[in-house]
């Protein structure tokens, strides 16, 4: 570390200034040395005269005395005000304080919204022990691909004409206790196409050991139609719905779409929708076989099936 940097950061370069001033450098001399105004070397000259080396070491920046900041206890009564969900103007007519004095206060408390008022509904993380104990569905809506985009490309040229190119449906099974993963691109989100691949899952998870008992979906119209419930309980199957409006519920699957859209479709920039969905297949198998699973002790999901169960190149 050259001078320059201990004089300006370390007890040990302000020491360095001190012992060049009484060596016979002049104030100017010293500062130019250390790439300091004068007034610093001033500054820990006259420290050093008044207590020593102790005057050289780092000091709180914080003011002794805070004139301007409100008593405790008028902080503590714009705290019980706000926490009976008063608003700033309120509390301020009440306190007889600007508006402006009581929001800032609000804001060192972190109460300035309304929902911080509010608790916290504890996250209830759950993990199925074995194997198809719970199979969770999903949906995830991908735009069709017609070539390169101009995101990558950064030509916008016939853009207009390619627009309205539509729509395909990435369905998603995950099991709750392993995570091991099965995909399929799907027409649509119907409830013929819903069925289509529970029947699909079903079979690929059978196929690697894996019976599943319970599905989990949302409440979308396709898996609360007549032809998805007749598919149950021809499996024998018990069907598990999410709450309304809570999607964590089915949060293993939402994770999954997100790690699917950020390591597959939306990885690469892929030329059409056919060559996105043919890379899907090598990145699943990559997923279940080889990826790191954070949830899993960084072990892929493969791990959590049997040994006489190892994935082939067919997942």
């Amino acid at each position: 570390m050259d001078s320059h940097e201990n004089a300006r950061t370390t007890p040990r370069g302000r020491l360095l200034m001190v012992e060049r001033l009484s060596g016979g450098w002049s104030v100017g001399q010293v500062a130019a040395a250390a790439g300091v105004t004068a007034k610093t070397v001033r500054k820990w000259r006259d420290r050093f005269a008044a207590e020593g080396e102790a005057g050289l070491r780092d000091r709180s920046a914080k003011p002794l005395r805070s004139p301007g900041r409100l008593p405790a206890a008028t902080v503590e009564r714009i705290e019980a005000l706000r926490r009976q969900r008063r608003s700033s103007p309120a509390i301020a007519r009440q306190l007889g304080l600007p508006v402006s004095t009581v929001g800032l206060t609000l804001r060192r408390l972190g109460l300035s919204r309304l929902r911080a008022l509010d608790p916290r509904p504890a996250v209830v993380r759950y993990e199925c022990e074995h194997p198809g104990e719970l199979i969770h569905l999903d949906i995830k809506k991908l735009g069709r691909i017609d070539g390169v985009g101009h995101r990558i490309t950064g030509n916008r040229t016939g853009q207009s004409s390619r627009r309205g190119t539509g729509w395909e449906y990435l369905h998603v099974a995950i099991d709750d206790a392993s995570r091991l993963a099965f995909t399929a691109i799907m027409a649509d989100e119907k409830k013929e196409s819903a069925t289509a691949f529970l029947e699909q899952a079903l079979a690929w998870f059978r196929a690697h050991g894996v019976t599943a008992q319970r599905v989990m979906t949302d409440n979308g119209s396709a898996y609360k139609s007549r032809l998805f419930a007749s598919a149950i309980v021809a499996h024998g199957l018990r069907h598990k719905r999410t709450r309304p409006y809570t999607p964590r519920t089915n949060g293993k699957a939402e994770r999954f779409i997100q790690t699917s859209l950020r390591e597959w479709a939306y990885a690469t920039p892929f030329a059409s929708s056919a060559q996105r969905t043919q890379a899907m297949h090598p990145w699943l198998h990559h997923y279940n076989t080889a990826r790191p699973h954070s949830a899993l002790r960084r072990k892929p999901p493969i791990s959590r099936i049997t040994s006489d169960n190892v994935l082939g190149n067919d997942s």
